[in-house]
């Protein structure tokens, strides 16, 4: 029998000239993120954004025992289950050695183009995950289901995958959106109460260069929140979801480095490097950092020590880090001043510290020295202001 055809015609005329080829390409992603209450609603939402399409499960070894089976389950009665990979939890599974089994093991089970990633777990998994997908056959579709709080509020949004090297965190990455994100409120229920501090110091971040509304929010349900408790932490998960995408829109591919998003990730991305990535959580790293460049911003005269002592004082509300000394592991100072360098060194010559003025406004600074850096690592923040 035979089988209909496509014709494809074409009648490219010859250039003009021997000069310069112009090369226009555009990429139009788009794709949501769903907040839902019970893992009922997002198994069902998964099954949505297949579309009958196969799928593997990357998850971790501690979210697979506690979270995979029913998604594991739902796709395996329906036939669309390839496969189930869990990785060793904890930072260090944020590897390129990790990237390149993931690799081997998606060639074992046979996955085509068309099938689809699904990323169960944390921000190690997502991250490691997204970086996968967007490496393998040149890319393949990828849906995000974040099981921590600073996966749903941050590393599960926004296209930016990546693994660690030892010069530097996410070093090697791309960008490279996800098919969906699906955040289940009902996973949040098995984090203890460092992982939910971690989470919240990401969403204090969005809060100060972004919105005053959420940065007043937070200060008033500080208690619900770091118990992890609806509907706060429901509004909470939604809102940081919908300012991260309106301000990563405006630069999906960080043509502009000058980025606001990166407040506190300075001197926090230069902890997690010296520390080893993994003694230090990524949201105590980032709630660190904020000190450092709200102190920073308040010699400069930049943000009013009202202002700098409210910042200052939420993240110490929220239990988490403010000194060097409260850091596990407790990093030399020195230390983490030479793992800058090199992120100096890795970004163009140029340190770029985002230093508070108030909530919603920011000023990107690349002129500050590393004398201004040593003063406000070893700042005492523990008396209350």
């Amino acid at each position: 029998m035979d089988r209909p055809g496509y014709q494809i015609r074409d009648n490219i005329s010859l250039p003009d000239s021997l000069g310069p080829v112009r090369v226009d390409v555009t990429r139009d992603d788009s794709y949501r993120i769903h907040v839902l209450a019970d893992v009922d609603s997002a198994v069902r939402t998964l099954l949505a954004e297949l579309d009958d399409r196969h799928a593997v499960v990357i998850t971790d070894q501690v979210v697979a025992d506690l979270h995979a089976g029913r998604f594991t389950s739902a796709l395996a009665d329906r036939g669309l289950l390839l496969g189930v990979h869990a990785m060793p939890a904890g930072e260090k599974s944020k590897s390129l050695t990790t990237a390149f089994e993931l690799i081997d093991w998606l060639a074992e089970v046979d996955f085509a183009r068309r099938d689809v990633v699904v990323a169960l777990g944390g921000g190690v998994v997502v991250d490691t995950a997204g970086f996968v997908a967007s490496a393998y056959m040149r890319g393949v579709p990828y849906v995000n289901v974040p099981t921590t709080l600073l996966a749903q509020v941050d590393a599960g949004i926004g296209g930016k995958v990546a693994v660690d090297h030892s010069e530097a965190k996410n070093l090697v990455g791309a960008f490279y959106q996800p098919r969906a994100v699906i955040s289940c409120l009902e996973h949040l229920s098995t984090l203890d109460a460092r992982q939910v501090r971690s989470g919240l110091a990401e969403v204090v971040k969005k809060a100060v260069i972004a919105s005053p509304q959420l940065f007043e929010f937070i200060e008033e349900r500080v208690d619900e929140l770091v118990a992890c408790a609806s509907p706060a932490i429901g509004v909470l998960v939604h809102a940081a979801g919908a300012i991260k995408t309106e301000l990563v829109s405006r630069d999906p591919y960080e043509a502009d480095l000058r980025r606001s998003l990166n407040f506190g990730h300075t001197t926090g991305h230069a902890v997690e490097t010296v520390t080893g990535y993994g003694p230090v959580l990524h949201g105590e790293a980032v709630a660190f950092g904020m000190a450092v460049a709200v102190d920073v911003a308040r010699d400069r005269g930049l943000v009013v020590p009202g202002v700098a002592d409210r910042i200052i004082g939420l993240i110490r509300r929220l239990g988490l880090p403010v000194t060097l000394r409260e850091l596990a592991g407790q990093p030399a100072v020195d230390d983490v001043l030479a793992a800058m360098t090199k992120i100096r060194q890795i970004r163009d010559g140029s340190l770029r510290f985002v230093l508070p003025v108030e909530p919603g406004t920011t000023i990107i600074a690349e002129d500050v020295t590393e004398d201004e850096v040593r003063r406000a690592l070893l700042r005492d923040r523990t008396a209350a202001p």
